[in-house]
């Protein structure tokens, strides 16, 4: 990789962990650059401004969730759900070790600029579109295995599986449990999308 590259990765890597902390507004483009040592003057060499900056570190955040998910029903060898349930378990397990801190950028960042920026906002919407769609893939798979409902489509459970798991989301973080998350899998992953 060119510097330039590896400078645009760091200020990414770098500029996500800040939004996880501190938000939108509490987080500084000179505490990110000074971080990873890149002059103030060059960051337009990489972002037009700082709302392209979050804009690209959406996209940045949501692609290994994505990649993950992926990989996990990829592996499944017929067996979506249990894959889908694995994934989740680890996610929970995850936010639990990191004692509830930052849970997750997207529903972070929608409640603080989702409807003041309209470039975070568009970045926002096909992020958590992106999310959808890889589960309704899960949940299609899983239709044809037999282990979920058939009477709505993939499409509508994973729309609804995305909004309810981005609140409990939120309600883990007001809580300071995973016990949101414990029942949005357990009531509505393994009790009414059941087949």
């Amino acid at each position: 990789m060119k510097q330039k590259d590896i400078n645009r990765e760091n200020l990414l890597n770098y500029g996500v962990a800040l939004l996880m902390q501190q938000g939108y507004h509490g987080t500084g483009l000179q505490e990110i650059l000074d971080a990873v040592n890149v002059p103030k003057g060059s960051f337009y060499n990489y972002f037009s401004s700082k709302e392209t900056f979050a804009a690209e570190m959406i996209e940045h955040y949501i692609e290994p969730y994505l990649i993950q998910l992926q990989t996990y029903l990829n592996e499944s060898d017929g067996h979506s759900f249990t894959a889908l349930e694995r994934y989740l378990n680890e996610s929970i397990a995850e936010l639990e070790q990191t004692q509830f801190k930052g849970g997750c950028l997207l529903g972070n960042l929608t409640g603080e600029i989702g409807d003041t920026s309209d470039i975070c906002r568009e970045a926002l919407q096909k992020a958590l579109d992106r999310y959808r769609d890889v589960w309704e893939i899960g949940f299609h798979r899983a239709q044809k295995e037999g282990s979920i409902r058939k009477d709505k489509t993939a499409l509508e459970l994973a729309d609804l599986w995305v909004n309810s798991w981005q609140g409990a989301l939120l309600r883990m973080k007001i809580e300071q449990s995973v016990m949101p998350l414990k029942q949005c899998k357990e009531v509505i992953l393994n009790d009414f999308f059941k087949a």
